[in-house]
Order: structure tokens, then C-alpha cells, then sequence
């Protein structure tokens, strides 16, 4: 009996968020269905009673960064008190640059910085993204320093290519299974898809198969 290829539709904050997305739903053997980005986190919350009502048909994924809330568990709640059985809101902690700073070892080569630069325990960091920023800063790459690294007296955060370099580095480089060893929102983010995945395969074998 072949295996039912199962697609997760999934929502997110931003574009480097799409890239993350994308990989895990691909990590845990499902296929990327359609992604939605919001442009912010406010904008994302307005929208997730919907994904959470689409979600008693279909997979749905939600991505979200914890940044000053107090706890995952918490925000989890006040977003969406009543799950849907095919919903999956993931906090990153406390930013899904975390996740990425987890694979140090790719990560370090990818920046061009020695691997004792980055962070051992990124979830316990205030800003994952100004650290992201600052690494860029030490790099030994011209194109990495130009890219991520914002000019000065611009008022920006991040350099202009700051979310394409990062898009680049989760699809080409980033090793998951090696970021959740460092990462305990990432590993749970892993496992609720598991579960997601597992659980909606069992109700599609329960489905009577339609006649040609």
C-alpha cells in the first residue's frame, strides 16, 4: 500500500520564516502546501482564528516568534484557547533565528566565523537577530559583512540582503535534526508535526476510497 503524500498549509510572520517553514514541514516527510505570510506578528494573530478553523479539515502549521512574551505555553493559549485537532502553533524562542544559531557548526561556516563565536544556548538570548547581526559583523567574508550588516546611520536593523543570506543558509545548509539538539522549541516544533502528520494520515486511511 503506497503511502499518502500529506500537505501542511502553514502561515508565518516574514520571509526568512517562509524558508523555516518549508524545511520542517519537508523534515518530518510532508509536502509544503500553501504559505501564507503576514507581514508582522500582530497581523498574523488577526488571521489565526481562520487557520485555525481551516485546520479541522487540513494540516495547518503556524509559525510565530516568542520575542517579549513571557512564555510559549502562555502565548499559545491566549491566541488560540481551543486547538483544532489539525493545528499546529509553534513558538520560536525567542526568535527563529534561535533555530538557525542552534547549527552552529553550519552556521559558523556559512558566516565565516569561528564556531566559538556562536552562542551554545540560543534560546537564552535576549535578541537572536542582533546577534545574527553582530556575528555577520566579524565575518571574514566581504559579501557576508556588506549583505547582513546594516550601513551605519540608516536607522536600520539589518543590512539589505539580511533576509535573503538567511533564506540561503536554511535551504542550502541548515541541518535541523543538529539545530533541535540545541534547541528545545525547535525539537517540540518537530514533534507536534510528527504528530500532526501521523494523526491526519490515520484519518485519511479511514476515508472510503472513491470510486473511479
Amino acid at each position: 500500500m503506497s503511502v499518502v503524500d500529506i500537505w501542511i498549509n502553514f502561515a508565518v510572520e516574514g520571509e526568512i520564516d517562509e524558508a523555516v517553514a518549508r524545511k520542517l514541514i519537508q523534515h518530518i516527510g510532508a509536502l509544503p502546501g500553501t504559505g501564507f505570510i503576514s507581514g508582522g506578528k500582530q497581523n498574523l494573530r488577526k488571521r489565526v482564528a481562520g487557520y485555525n478553523q481551516a485546520a479541522m479539515r487540513q494540516p495547518w502549521l503556524v509559525l510565530v516568534d516568542l520575542d517579549h512574551c513571557s512564555c510559549a505555553p502562555t502565548l499559545v493559549q491566549k491566541w488560540v484557547p481551543q486547538p483544532s485537532p489539525y493545528l499546529c502553533l509553534r513558538v520560536a524562542v525567542r526568535e527563529v533565528e534561535a533555530w538557525l544559531l542552534a547549527d552552529s557548526h553550519n552556521l559558523a561556516q556559512f558566516l565565516g566565523v569561528p564556531p566559538n563565536c556562536i552562542p551554545h544556548s540560543p534560546e537564552q538570548i535576549g535578541d537572536p537577530k542582533n546577534e545574527m547581526v553582530n556575528l555577520a559583523s566579524q565575518s571574514r567574508k566581504r559579501a557576508i559583512r556588506k549583505d547582513m550588516v546594516p550601513t551605519p546611520n540608516t536607522g536600520q536593523q539589518v543590512g539589505a540582503a539580511y533576509s535573503a543570506r538567511l533564506i540561503e543558509f536554511v535551504e542550502r545548509h541548515w541541518d535541523i535534526q543538529q539545530a533541535a539538539s540545541r534547541s528545545p522549541s525547535l525539537q517540540r516544533a518537530i514533534d507536534c508535526l510528527t504528530r500532526l502528520t501521523q494523526q491526519y494520515r490515520s484519518f485519511l486511511s479511514t476515508v472510503p476510497a472513491t470510486a473511479p
